[in-house]
């Protein structure tokens, strides 16, 4: 009976789930802080918070302000994993849905509801101003008096920035990885020297002085 009752539970829980992507994420998102679980079905982990995650996101179901909600990155969510640079399953990242952070608590219920609770409150945002510091407002009210095309056109300068960063992080792992395999291989042939000139036998020699009786295996 414990069994069915908690199945019915989970069921219930991920009927209640949200699944973003890049079609409803702006609507899902509207005016709310999130806290969002990007994963993909077949990792390990990802299956394994499930539950705790799935009673989450239904603690907060309805919430005007609040949203816990899912991001399958196998599917149709895959461009906002892209977008937000998951690299691992799963991630997990929260707060103004334009401008995510990692999250870097525990992953128990516990520790994610209490987080919940306490960080995912309405913050700085294009619908909550008055919540804004005067440097968010003198920011916002700087990207309100350009042009679309002027805002595209910085977007694009600032996606040009963060691509350069992947790129030169991706060219330094490489130059790193030709580093290791050529001293991988220094090692080997200076270990290869060593033994070629005689290491062994100077071992089996120590043997036989040590020991007599032992037999010289050469």
């Amino acid at each position: 009976m414990l069994r069915q009752i908690t199945f019915f539970l989970a069921l219930a829980a991920s009927s209640l789930a949200i699944e973003l992507t890049p079609e409803n994420y702006a609507a899902e998102t509207d005016g709310k802080t999130v806290f969002l679980k990007f994963f993909a079905p077949w990792c390990g982990h990802c299956k394994a918070l499930k539950p705790d995650w799935d009673k989450l996101m239904a603690d907060f179901e309805g919430s005007a302000t609040q949203l816990v909600a899912d991001v399958d990155c196998t599917t149709e969510g895959q461009p906002l994993c892209d977008e937000n640079g998951v690299q691992g399953f799963p991630t997990l990242k929260w707060g103004d849905a334009s401008d995510l952070q990692d999250y870097q608590g525990g992953r128990s219920y516990e520790e994610l509801k209490k987080f919940a609770d306490e960080n995912l409150k309405p913050i700085c945002s294009l619908k909550s101003i008055d919540l804004c510091d005067d440097e968010k407002k003198a920011q916002i009210k700087k990207y309100q008096d350009m042009t679309v095309e002027e805002l595209k056109s910085e977007v694009t300068v600032q996606e040009g920035l963060i691509e350069a960063a992947e790129k030169n992080f991706q060219d330094e792992v490489q130059k790193l990885q030709a580093a290791y395999e050529q001293l991988n291989v220094d090692k080997n042939d200076a270990i290869a020297k060593v033994k070629a000139s005689g290491l062994g036998l100077m071992k089996s020699v120590i043997r036989s002085k040590e020991s007599p009786e032992a037999k010289d295996e050469l």
